[in-house]
């Protein structure tokens, strides 16, 4: 495996080492992951520049369009590359109005699973992420009968490896007891550390730890302490929000999502933004 994939190679597993700066899938469904995209083209122009640039780590989910980003992974980039893992996701289904609905009843989670290998063309999936909490709130609610319904399918071949969606701490240790967890993934960035405990189990454990909304719930204070540092550092803001995150913890990995190929470059080119000491620090007490 290269040492020069984008922000350096994460080994969680045999046969498992994602790139660090991956891509989440997310944003080449239509408007708020619903629908197609308003290019198809481009949308899977994306994706092979991804790859191109690097990347060994796709996020994606069959809810997202539904169905729709899956279709368009499967179109641009089968027969996938022997080290490109896509990580996917199980846990809720969609409205006809394009609303998000929680489905995690054992059955359809199994369900889910196979509609994923399916619209992948895959006979088995790298990661599958069990999605408990929505995107912005988490609560301590059992997983067990759930995190054992994908543990089952592990078993069977169908999974490779399992991952957690918006979960807390103690959500991890129960999910733990059942089967290993190598991929955590939640709200976290500069202005929202409130998983910080998390963050930190995540690399003293070796699991992935994979912050979304990079940008999310800044305040204007908070935003021009960010725009500060970017110029210094002759980078954007989005950059520097990105590198901060790759260097708060060894084991941070991140998704960030784009439909536009230009802002995957950039996004990409955040993971070879070293900031320094004092840029840390300011960026830090910032949000103290």
């Amino acid at each position: 495996m290269s040492e020069n994939l984008p922000g350096g190679p994460l080994t969680l597993a045999d046969g498992l080492t994602l790139s660090r700066m991956g891509y989440g899938a997310m944003q080449l469904a239509g408007p708020r992951a619903f629908g197609p995209p308003r290019d198809r083209e481009r949308a899977l122009a994306v994706l092979r520049e991804a790859v191109d640039l690097g990347v060994r780590h796709i996020d994606t989910s069959d809810f997202y369009g539904p169905v729709v980003v899956n279709e368009l992974i499967r179109e641009a980039l089968h027969p996938y590359p022997e080290d490109l893992h896509l990580v996917t996701k199980v846990g809720a289904r969609r409205g006809d109005d394009g609303s998000w609905i929680p489905s995690l009843d054992p059955a359809d989670l199994k369900a889910q699973v196979q509609e994923n290998l399916r619209h992948l063309g895959l006979d088995v999936l790298d990661v599958v992420n069990l999605r408990v909490g929505m995107s912005e709130s988490t609560t301590d609610a059992p997983l067990g009968e759930q995190f054992a319904a994908l543990a089952e399918l592990r078993q069977q071949g169908l999974i490779r490896h399992l991952g957690l969606s918006g979960v807390t701490l103690n959500q991890l240790t129960e999910a733990q007891a059942i089967a290993p967890v190598v991929t955590v993934q939640n709200l976290y960035n500069l202005a929202n550390r409130q998983d910080d405990a998390l963050v930190d189990r995540c690399a003293a454990e070796n699991i992935a730890f994979a912050a979304f909304f990079p940008l999310g719930g800044f305040t204007p204070l908070q935003s021009d302490t960010l725009s500060g540092v970017a110029a210094r550092m002759g980078a954007s803001p989005q950059q520097v929000a990105l590198a901060w995150l790759l260097q708060r913890s060894p084991t941070t990995v991140l998704i960030p999502g784009t439909s536009s190929v230009a802002h995957l470059r950039e996004n990409v080119a955040a993971a070879h933004l070293e900031l320094p000491s004092d840029a840390i620090e300011e960026l830090d007490a910032a949000v103290a």
